[in-house]
């Protein structure tokens, strides 16, 4: 069986004016991290997905739980594009291994 990984990138601004809008902000960024994204820089996460039914899963997952104002933009890149992102400022640090090098296929 063949995977092709990718990435599926949330970028998202949410409006934090009211009370009301502070509670969808937590409210959706709490679902994000728990179906597995994780956060790049503030409100910008990341998946990794093993194929494309996996992609159309969490897309619909995103889109049932939109909050009810501002934007939220997805974006999904192959493994090999997000790779290449290159870093202009800053370095990449994270205690948390996100990648598919220690995956076991059955």
């Amino acid at each position: 069986m063949s995977y092709r990984f990718m990435r599926m990138l949330i970028f998202f601004d949410l409006p934090t004016e009211t009370p009301a809008d502070r509670r969808s902000y937590r409210q959706f960024r709490k679902m994000l991290i728990q179906n597995g994204f994780l956060m790049m820089q503030e409100s910008v996460y990341c998946k990794l997905l093993l194929n494309t039914s996996a992609e159309k899963t969490v897309a619909e997952v995103v889109r049932k739980n939109k909050p009810p104002k501002g934007v939220v933009q997805m974006l999904t890149v192959t493994e090999k594009q997000f790779s290449k992102m290159e870093w202009v400022v800053g370095s990449f640090h994270s205690e948390v291994i996100d990648s598919d090098e220690r995956m076991i296929e059955l």
